[in-house]
């Protein structure tokens, strides 16, 4: 990669300095560490920003293969979801009981202590902001490609399967339906039906978070955390998590949507305010890409699972969850589900991706 500071080192300087100008001064120098990480982040961010030479933008192409130009990663409703990763969050790892440094992470400040995870969360928050709105109509459907690994709990033992390729798109509909999508397997197509139980179909909510729905949420972290809080006793009795895992990963089955940017920051800023969360900086997805991760462990179901974004985009790479005790279903690092999210768009049939990636 080439180090723009070395060739412009005045240039740096001067564009530092007038950045710098436009942040709040500190009132004293013991400025909270959290603050000034978090300031001197959006220092960074900038210059990098500004010394990146802008690309032209691309013409856009037809409607059925429009485009996220971000990976904000999607994942469609539950049963679309199939084995994506519950979203909590740890200590910085990299595999399973193996600690890291935080020297991995361009963001840590050498020789220094880490951002906290509620300070990382704010980061990608802010990244999330500077996604572009995806225009997604009631008749078409969002589209993911993924690469899995999970494990089958059918048996009462943890059985890991090997990795798979899984499409899966998403029906954007309004009101209940019966019909939810379709997900192709290592090229295996199924319908997805209604969720057990919705004679009717299941309507637009948290099970099958349509865009428009997503749209509705409030905005504010701390009512939008409210809302998930009251979502999650019966989730957490089932699944044996404590309250704040509950809540963590319900809002993880969101953030995987394709959903307008005001409504992704929201979301990860709610999830900084959940107790335990902490930065993961050598987290790696599915399929071995090593990012700065967000994880959280729960000692009430003994699990740990890791969030992992790419280090310079803060782009969601995809999601990793082990076990960090002995349990009935298995021994501690066992895999329970990994993901790595390759593609998402939104398009206009279901069983076709989008029209402009070549399939090799």
């Amino acid at each position: 990669m080439t180090n723009h500071h070395a060739r412009r080192p005045q240039a740096w300087r001067t564009e530092a300095a007038e950045i710098a100008e436009l942040l709040p001064a500190p009132a004293e120098w013991d400025v909270p560490g959290e603050r000034y990480l978090h300031h001197k982040e959006r220092l960074m961010r900038q210059i990098d920003s500004d010394q990146t030479p802008t690309p032209a933008p691309a013409s856009p192409g037809p409607r059925a293969s429009r485009r996220l130009l971000r990976p904000a990663v999607m994942a469609p409703v539950a049963a679309l979801a199939v084995g994506a990763a519950v979203l909590t969050a740890v200590t910085a790892t990299g595999d399973a009981g193996t600690s890291a440094t935080a020297g991995s992470s361009r963001h840590a400040t050498a020789g220094g202590p880490t951002r906290t995870g509620a300070a990382l969360l704010v980061q990608v928050s802010q990244a999330a902001l500077e996604n572009d709105n995806v225009a997604v109509g009631d008749d078409q459907f969002t589209y993911r490609r993924a690469t899995i690994r999970e494990a089958d709990l059918t048996s009462g033992k943890a059985v890991v399967g090997p990795l798979k390729t899984v499409e899966s798109w998403a029906s954007q509909k309004q009101g209940p339906q019966l019909r939810l999508g379709v997900v192709r397997t290592d090229g295996e197509v199924s319908p997805v039906n209604a969720e057990l139980g919705d004679e009717d179909g299941t309507p637009p909510g948290l099970s099958r978070p349509t865009y428009r729905w997503l749209a509705t949420l409030p905005t504010d972290p701390d009512k939008l955390l409210a809302y998930f809080e009251a979502k999650t006793p019966k989730t957490a009795k089932v699944r044996g998590q404590g309250h704040d895992q509950a809540a963590f990963e319900q809002i993880g089955g969101v953030i995987t949507q394709v959903m307008p940017p005001r409504t992704a920051a929201a979301l990860y800023q709610a999830a900084a305010r959940i107790p335990g969360v902490e930065e993961a900086p050598q987290a790696h997805d599915a399929i071995g890409r090593r990012g700065v991760g967000i994880a959280r462990e729960d000692a009430a179901s003994g699990t740990r699972t890791e969030w992992v974004f790419d280090k310079d985009s803060l782009a969601l790479l995809g999601t990793r969850s082990y076990l960090v005790k002995d349990t009935s279903y298995g021994k501690k690092g066992t895999l329970l589900s990994s993901s790595a999210e390759l593609e998402h768009a939104v398009v206009d049939t279901a069983g076709r991706g989008p029209v402009d990636r070549q399939d090799s």
